[in-house]
């Protein structure tokens, strides 16, 4: 039996225990504490609390910020003004303000969207605004593309999936998987990137619906697209036409000519609509590679634009970006709803 004395505690020596192979024949005694200090119930004295006159005070929400009803027959111009200059409200106008200025002086504006801004029917408004010149140059995501492309040859997109998958049938749009790879697979061979090739197959194919095809007004108006990938992601890569080298150089190439575009941002506007982690992602090391080669930025408003915010957008367009030299905006809300009443705003006289 091996005897360990245990060491004197607060209020005495400890009573020696025995340790044997089952454990203490006797428990050491609970460690004590100090108590802290007791508190009574007292009545805080407010006699001596220090006040200032309320028209001293510096507030948030003053009458001038206020909103005004709507005048009827003010049109769009005259909701705008009606709208209150607070908190969101403040920020749409800031943020259509940074777009006309952009406009009227000649600086650059990259749209990016994702596939829920053409699945929500709002390509003929971008259109629009390309025509009248707010776009400057347009980037999306892979289902971008596939949702553009659909658009223009059918005139319809966005498959059932829960009802498609199950058949197997997800996916499987024959003429989307072989006519976008082979549109892909050819341009990029003549050295084109991916949102060229596909622009260049839409504006010579002419097909029934073009006119709803954001990728088509593009090749005509000859405004850049670029197509950023992620090998796996589209359905099209599920098709035999898929070729990996040439997607994936495709898309490269494509993030080139979106560094050279964002990379020509001073004073103008970034804005990522509906893209919560491919387009986020791609703008920032556009962003890194336009500082790292001394380009400046000094002026830029970056704007994300999504039914709620997310960790990369909030981060990566509307933060990071613009520290130090521009301002970044976030505008919550849907798609159907914020981007028209954006462009009425914008093309209203």
């Amino acid at each position: 039996m091996l005897e360990v004395g245990l060491p004197a505690v607060v209020g005495g020596a400890a009573e020696a225990g025995c340790l044997e192979a089952g454990g203490w024949t006797t428990s050491p005694p609970p460690p004590q504490y100090s108590q802290a200090v007791p508190f009574t119930y007292d009545d805080f004295d407010l006699s001596g609390v220090r006040t200032y006159p309320l028209a001293s005070r510096t507030s948030k929400a003053n009458a001038a910020d206020f909103a005004k009803p709507y005048r009827p027959g003010s049109g769009v111009r005259g909701l705008l003004s009606s709208l209150p200059s607070i908190l969101a409200a403040s920020d749409f106008k800031a943020v259509v303000a940074a777009l006309r200025r952009a406009h009227e002086e000649g600086r650059g504006i990259i749209w990016g969207f994702g596939a829920h801004v053409l699945k929500t029917g709002l390509s003929p408004v971008l259109i629009d605004l390309m025509e009248r010149g707010f776009v400057s140059a347009l980037a999306t995501n892979g289902a971008g593309i596939i949702h553009d492309f659909e658009l223009a040859l059918a005139g319809a997109t966005s498959e059932d999936v829960d009802e498609a998958l199950g058949p197997g049938r997800f996916g499987m749009a024959e003429e989307t998987g072989r006519l976008l790879n082979g549109a892909i697979n050819e341009g990029v061979a003549e050295g084109l990137g991916l949102g060229q090739s596909v622009a260049r197959y839409l504006g010579s194919a002419a097909p029934a619906h073009a006119s709803l095809s954001v990728t088509a007004a593009a090749a005509r108006l000859q405004i850049p697209i670029t197509v950023h990938v992620g090998i796996g992601t589209d359905i099209i890569h599920m098709h035999h036409a898929a070729n990996g080298a040439a997607i994936g150089e495709g898309s490269l190439r494509d993030f080139r000519y979106f560094v050279s575009s964002v990379a020509r941002l001073e004073r103008g506007v970034y804005l990522n609509c509906g893209s919560a982690v491919m387009l986020p992602e791609v703008f920032l090391k556009a962003v890194a590679l336009a500082r790292n080669q001394g380009r400046s930025l000094d002026g830029l408003t970056t704007v994300n634009l999504d039914f709620m915010r997310m960790y990369r957008p909030q981060t990566n367009v509307v933060s990071r970006p613009v520290a130090g030299v521009g301002k970044g905006y976030s505008l919550v809300g849907h798609h159907e709803i914020m981007i028209p009443l954006l462009a009425a705003a914008l093309v209203e006289p």
